[in-house]
């Protein structure tokens, strides 16, 4: 595995996933995270690191570094699917509370167990994000310690954001916290988890969902300029919520309220924005949360065997992947926070046959970057060989050409200027499908 000297040369390769992790280690005076000059949240160094303190990022840099569940976490009563990963029950669910099941992207069900594990003092606090109060088209990390302010975190934003900005403090105050953020956010915990004695007792719940990568801010800047409406002028902006799949939507301090469904900003090309994500998220080797105690993606309505995307009440897969993560299902179901139904993973499989492609491909897309002499992920546990082998060679040849060939033309690069920031490499923002 490639030795990275500097936070740079992390975020130079492409490898940044700007969690802020590095920020929380290593302290503000050195590492401050904020909205680089291609639309990502990266992070800005102030004075140089360590080589202590950057032998510690590298250990747990989920952007370099990423280690699967072993089977031994999901225990005797559950299963370790080769392509879904652990999984202890699986059920349909959402939020008995209409309001939160209302607001939130999908079924609440993040958002209710946070509210649940406050309400019954199993935790201190919450970590995750909500849109920021300067700027409605950020995202900032949020330490949530009241129902309320968990509530305010529902709904979708999918802006850049730096969920564990704030994990050292905490750890440093003694505060036990649940982390609810993307999966490679829990991919951080868990490699900080495995050298730090505090992380097992004051993190005892990881909680997510199916993650479809980050885009850049410059995504809902382009949506606003479509509408001639000022960044300045925006009070609200969400790409999904107060329904489900609810509005993509742009409200102005005027009243003014720009409306699309998910099909319409989506899946139409009529319209000139990109859903431009960044580099690392194309070659994640886990956009479901293998590492979480339960993961809450969408339960998607199905019609001839197929995902659709028509307005209905809110429904989230719940994925319990521990015996932690199960017990807090039950236990929040018995408390009447939780609804559940029956669900099974060939049902989850036709849901959400958009992440196979990810899934099936990483092991071609990261040998590609190897051999073109570029540093990749560092990818344990994820059944490689499986996934080789039921990727098939068509699929493993294709992903291995289109990589390599991305790569050789610089879109894995970001150049970091004379004052600090990043610039995306060439003439574009990385806008590819890989």
């Amino acid at each position: 595995m490639t030795k990275f000297t500097s936070i740079d040369s992390i975020v130079s390769h492409g490898l940044c996933a700007g969690c802020g992790l590095c920020a929380s280690l290593s302290g503000e005076k050195s590492l401050q995270m904020g909205i680089s000059a291609c639309g990502q949240m990266r992070p800005q160094v102030k004075h140089q690191v360590s080589r202590v303190t950057m032998n510690l990022v590298s250990a747990v840099c989920p952007g370099i570094r990423i280690t699967g569940p072993d089977r031994k976490s999901v225990g005797s009563e559950g299963t370790m699917h080769p392509l879904w990963g652990p999984v202890r029950t699986i059920n349909r669910g959402w939020s008995l509370d209409p309001e939160i099941r209302f607001q939130s992207a999908a079924g609440g069900t993040l958002t209710a167990l946070g509210i649940y594990l406050l309400n019954t003092n199993a935790v201190d606090a919450i970590l995750h994000v909500r849109a920021s109060a300067d700027n409605p088209l950020l995202t900032d990390a949020q330490i949530s310690r009241t129902a309320g302010e968990v509530r305010s975190g529902a709904g979708s934003g999918y802006g850049p954001a730096s969920p564990l900005l704030h994990v050292h403090r905490l750890l440093d105050e003694g505060i036990r916290f649940t982390v609810i953020g993307k999966p490679c956010d829990i991919a951080g915990i868990r490699n900080l988890q495995r050298i730090d004695g505090r992380v097992d007792k004051q993190i005892p719940y990881c909680l997510t969902f199916f993650c479809g990568g980050v885009p850049t801010v410059n995504t809902a800047r382009e949506i606003i300029a479509y509408h001639g409406v000022d960044e300045s002028e925006v009070e609200e902006f969400r790409f999904r919520g107060n329904g489900w799949p609810g509005p993509l939507r742009v409200r102005t301090s005027t009243g003014e309220v720009f409306d699309h469904d998910y099909i319409e900003a989506w899946d139409e090309s009529r319209y000139p924005w990109k859903y431009d994500i960044q580099f690392r998220c194309k070659i994640c080797p886990d956009a479901i949360g293998e590492q979480a105690d339960v993961t809450c993606p969408d339960g998607w309505l199905m019609e001839n065997d197929k995902p659709v995307h028509k307005e209905a009440p809110g429904v989230n897969i719940v994925i319990a992947r521990t015996a932690r993560g199960q017990k807090l299902v039950e236990d929040a179901v018995a408390a009447e926070c939780l609804k559940l139904e029956p669900c099974n993973l060939s049902e989850m499989t036709d849901m959400h046959y958009d992440h196979l492609p990810r899934k099936f491909e990483y092991p071609a897309r990261n040998l590609a970057i190897k051999l073109s002499g570029y540093p990749a992920p560092k990818a344990r546990n994820f059944r490689v060989w499986w996934t080789v082998l039921h990727a098939g060679l068509t699929t493993n040849v294709r992903a291995f050409w289109e990589t390599r060939k991305r790569v050789v033309a610089g879109y894995n690069r970001e150049a970091i200027d004379d004052s600090g920031q990043i610039n995306a490499s060439g003439d574009e923002r990385q806008k590819y499908v890989l």
